[in-house]
């Protein structure tokens, strides 16, 4: 009897998250429930990008068998010759609502930060290509780690964004809770990282804040696999024309 009790102690440890020693792991709790709705949670998916409520991923969304780190950034492809340059990348944004002026410094900083580890070459471009095949290459350190190196999505590596930070409703992250979130993401020595986990989050809380000032669960996940740029430039074109009539 005394070594069953054991035998359950030990076990309980062995699958517990928290260590007493250690109160972060206390603050921010890690989710034990996805593979109620999610099959194996712990396997990156290459085409969709899953939660919870869309064990599946996006409802219509078509992946056209490219990672999901490249459906996030296929938007901006804008005549799908898998190169993005500048000039694409500013189309993208001001057709999701963007300004002329932070489209034109947010496609030169896109640009000039993530050309040159996808070139094919070892020779730098003027025009500051971006190569979608290459694209994980790109892949910054202090990120949340929702994306693989390979570009792949971590279904249990997202949930948990939201266990950990989403302090004021489950599903939504307030611009404080975002923020502190990218504060605990950074890995030492990471600058480069540090502002480029900061400017992407704040970009995606102005373009997808609803009008609480909440960030959603959704509009994040759809970020992820790109759906939600698509989804945007669908809304800003409708609001276009209603103007017009």
């Amino acid at each position: 009897m005394a070594s069953n009790v054991i035998a359950g102690g030990e076990r309980n440890e062995a699958l517990s998250s928290v260590a007493m020693l250690a109160p972060v792991t206390q603050q921010r709790p890690v989710r034990s429930d996805l593979e109620t709705s999610i099959p194996k949670p712990y396997v990156a998916r290459g085409l969709v990008a899953p939660d919870m409520e869309h064990p599946n991923g996006t409802p219509g969304h078509r992946h056209d068998h490219l990672s999901v780190l490249q459906q996030h950034c296929a938007f901006f492809d804008q005549d799908d010759n898998g190169i993005i340059y500048p000039w694409e990348t500013y189309s993208g944004l001001r057709q999701i609502g963007f300004n002329i002026v932070a489209s034109l410094i947010l496609a030169i900083g896109i640009n000039v930060g993530l050309s040159y580890p996808t070139l094919p070459s070892w020779i730098p471009s003027p025009f500051f290509p971006i190569y979608l095949n290459n694209i994980h290459k790109s892949k910054h350190g202090s990120d949340s780690g929702t994306y693989d190196t390979e570009g792949r999505f971590l279904p249990v590596n997202f949930e948990n964004l939201f266990s950990k930070y989403a302090q004021t409703f489950p599903d939504k992250l307030t611009f404080g809770e975002m923020w502190r979130m990218t504060d605990a993401n950074r890995v030492a020595f990471d600058p480069f990282g540090w502002f480029a986990s900061k400017s992407e989050w704040t970009i995606l809380y102005i373009l997808a804040k609803d009008q609480d000032g909440f960030l959603s669960k959704e509009a994040i996940r759809r970020c992820f696999d790109g759906s939600l740029f698509d989804y945007c430039a669908k809304i800003h074109q409708q609001g276009a024309d209603d103007k017009l009539e």
